[in-house]
C-alpha cells in the first residue's frame, strides 16, 4: 500500500510540474501535442482538443510535448504560428520556468494545509541534563520549562540552539521550575558536531535534551501563509545547498539517492501519518522544482540557457552545438539516474 501511495504522490507532483508548462504554453497560443504521465509506452490516452492526454508505462517521470519542441532531436523545429519555436525568448523562458514554479507553488499549498491542519512543536521542558555540562555546573533540574534566553523569548523547544548560537559569551536563562521564576547564567560549551550533510562544524551547547512534551500550533489565516512562505523558502535553500555541495565534492556521491530511496521513504512517511507524508511530499516537489532549474540542456534550465543566450546575442544557439550539448545532457541525466540506483540497491543490502 506504501509503494502504491509513493507512485501515486509522485504522478501528482510531475502531473503539477507538467501542467504548469502546459498552462504557460496555452497563455501564449502554443499548441501542446501530447501531456503525459510517465514515460514509454502508453497505456491510456484521450485526445481533448488537439492534445493527447496520456499514462504511460514508466510512472517515474512525465512530459509535455509542443508543437515545434523535441528534446530528442533539437534540431527538428516548427515556426508555425502556434508552435514553441515561434515565440519570443522571454515567452520561451516563461513557459520553462512554470513547471519549476508550479512545483514550488505546490510545496507552498502543502506546507500551508499543515499549518492549518496544526504543526505538532515540542515545548521547552528539560528533560536529560548531561554530567559535566553548563546545564549541570548552572543548576538546571530535569522538568525546567526554559522561557527566556537572554532577551529572547522562548515558546518551542527548537528556538533553543538557536538562541544559544546566535550569541557569544555567557549567556542568561530564565526558567519556570514548579510554577516559580529563576534567572540562570552559564557559559555554554563548544563542540564539533556534523551538520545535515556531513560537514564537521562547530557549535555551542549547554547539554540538555527535551522532555516528550509536545503542543500542536494551529496557525491563523494570515500566519499559515507566512509559515508556509518560510517552509518553502528553507526547503528550497536546503535543496540549492544540497546540490552546490554535491557538485563541489563537500558532499560524496555516495550521497545521491535515486527512485527507490524516494519510493521507500515516501511510502514510510505515508505510514508515519497525512503530516509526514505531506511534509516530505512539498520536500520531493521542491526537489523537482531546483533540479529542473539546473543549467543541464536535457532539463528546463538548460533550455532556459539558450533563450537567455538568445536574447543575449540577438541569434539561436548554433544547432550542432545545441544537438551536442542536449546528448550531454541526457547522457549526465542517465549517469545521475544510474548512480543514484546504485547507491539505492547498495543502501538495500546494507
Amino acid at each position: 500500500m506504501g509503494i502504491l501511495i509513493a507512485l501515486l504522490v509522485l504522478s501528482v507532483l510531475i502531473f503539477f510540474h507538467e501542467l504548469g508548462h502546459f498552462t504557460a504554453a496555452r497563455i501564449f497560443g502554443v499548441q501542446v501535442d501530447v501531456f503525459s504521465i510517465g514515460f514509454g509506452k502508453r497505456l491510456w490516452t484521450k485526445k481533448i482538443g488537439k492534445t493527447e492526454w496520456s499514462i504511460s508505462a514508466v510512472p517515474l517521470g512525465g512530459y509535455v510535448k509542443m508543437k515545434g519542441q523535441d528534446d530528442t532531436d533539437p534540431t527538428k523545429k516548427s515556426f508555425d504560428a502556434d508552435s514553441y519555436n515561434a515565440k519570443t525568448p522571454w515567452q520561451r523562458i516563461i513557459i520553462l520556468l512554470a513547471g519549476p514554479f508550479a512545483n514550488f507553488l505546490m510545496a507552498f499549498l502543502l506546507y500551508l494545509a499543515i499549518a492549518y491542519m496544526g504543526v505538532p512543536k515540542l515545548l521547552p521542558y528539560v528533560g536529560k541534563v548531561g554530567k559535566d555540562t553548563p546545564a549541570l555546573h548552572a543548576g538546571l533540574q530535569k522538568g525546567d520549562k526554559i522561557v527566556q534566553i537572554n532577551s529572547i523569548k522562548i515558546h518551542y523547544w527548537e528556538e533553543i540552539g538557536k538562541a544559544i548560537n546566535d550569541t557569544s559569551g555567557k549567556i542568561s536563562l530564565t526558567i519556570d521550575r514548579n510554577g516559580t521564576t529563576q534567572n540562570l547564567t552559564l557559559i555554554p560549551k563548544l563542540i564539533e558536531d556534523k551538520n545535515l550533510f556531513g560537514e564537521t562544524t562547530k557549535r555551542r551547547i549547554i547539554g540538555i535534551s527535551p522532555l516528550p512534551k509536545q503542543t500542536t500550533v494551529v496557525y491563523g489565516f494570515a500566519e499559515g501563509f507566512k509559515y508556509a512562505w518560510g517552509e518553502t523558502v528553507r526547503a528550497s535553500t536546503l535543496i540549492f545547498q544540497s546540490v552546490q555541495k554535491l557538485l563541489t565534492g563537500a558532499v560524496g556521491a555516495d550521497k545521491l539517492g535515486g527512485i527507490i530511496t524516494i519510493v521507500d521513504v515516501t511510502a514510510q512517511a505515508s505510514h508515519a501519518g497525512i503530516l509526514a507524508l505531506f511534509f516530505f511530499t512539498a520536500l520531493i516537489s521542491v526537489n523537482l522544482g531546483v533540479l529542473n532549474l539546473l543549467p543541464i540542456p536535457a532539463l528546463d534550465g538548460g533550455h532556459i540557457m539558450f533563450n537567455l543566450y538568445e536574447m543575449l546575442r540577438g541569434k539561436e544557439p548554433n544547432e550542432t552545438v545545441m544537438y551536442y550539448m542536449t546528448v550531454t545532457g541526457w547522457i549526465i541525466l542517465g549517469g545521475l539516474m544510474m548512480l543514484g540506483l546504485y547507491n539505492d540497491i547498495h543502501r538495500l543490502m546494507g
